[in-house]
């Protein structure tokens, strides 16, 4: 449900095999360490140790393969006839972000009768500064996976003035101080300290530098600052930011 845009995005595909093996490491590896942190503090079991985190997130990302395959085998973008390293790069795109759907949505959707009245009815655990890193930019990383490898992310960047992108860039920081501060979301106090101005500020800001790294990371996997000028890969990052901005503060908030 997460991730199933991806797998119906022709411009996906095309990077499965235009990506050479050093990116597509890059990206797993990235993949691997979101699936670790998220598991460890926000996964389905509040305390589960580092070797329970450690098999969760394996066989998160064996499934992602799987469903990877199968999707893609059933709408006919993988066949005998093609090459096994584009196959292969089709199906390593496609699975990462599955995954962390899965893991995602194992978090909400997976609990059991017996877990979810536990979790109603004892006392939420804080999570530290350092989870909600991970949580946010997985968050991120889900919203701007989707959106990325598009080509109206180009489009629209390359037609905005500078006004605009200031524009964009307010816009997303509006969004994020509403979203973790002022409308109250089940839960919210967990993840956010509401202790004055200044942690409003500083948790904003977090929120939205976080969104614009893993705007301008997901950017650069997907092709999209080759050979383009800066002010255009900054302004994709911007454009981009926006959805991830969101994803990153949902990815505090919501998906828990």
């Amino acid at each position: 449900m997460f991730s199933l845009p991806l797998l119906f995005t022709m411009e996906v595909w095309s990077t499965g095999f235009i990506a050479g093996p050093l990116r597509l490491l890059l990206y797993g590896l990235a993949t691997f360490v979101l699936l670790l942190g998220y598991n460890q503090y926000a996964g389905l079991h509040d305390d589960s140790c580092w070797s329970e985190v450690l098999i969760d997130s394996v066989e998160e990302l064996g499934l992602g393969l799987l469903v990877s395959v199968a999707l893609l085998w059933l709408i006919g973008q993988i066949s005998s006839e093609m090459s096994l390293n584009e196959i292969i790069g089709k199906i390593v795109v496609e699975a990462m972000t599955v995954a962390i759907g899965i893991s995602v949505g194992t978090a909400q959707l997976g609990l059991s009768g017996d877990d979810e009245k536990k979790q109603k009815t004892s006392a939420p655990n804080e999570v530290r500064f350092g989870g909600q890193l991970v949580i946010a930019a997985c968050g991120a990383t889900l919203f701007a996976a989707n959106i990325a490898p598009t080509e109206e992310v180009v489009a629209i960047a390359t037609s905005l003035s500078v006004a605009h992108l200031l524009g964009l860039m307010f816009l997303s920081l509006l969004l994020t101080a509403l979203i973790l501060y002022y409308i109250e979301f089940a839960g919210s106090k967990r993840f956010v300290s509401q202790n004055g101005l200044t942690s409003v500020f500083i948790g904003t800001i977090t929120s939205y530098a976080i969104a614009l790294v893993i705007a301008a990371a997901v950017l650069w996997f997907f092709g999209r600052f080759d050979q383009v000028a800066l002010f255009t890969a900054l302004a994709e990052t911007i454009v981009l930011g926006l959805a991830s901005t969101l994803g990153a503060s949902a990815g505090r908030l919501l998906v828990q």
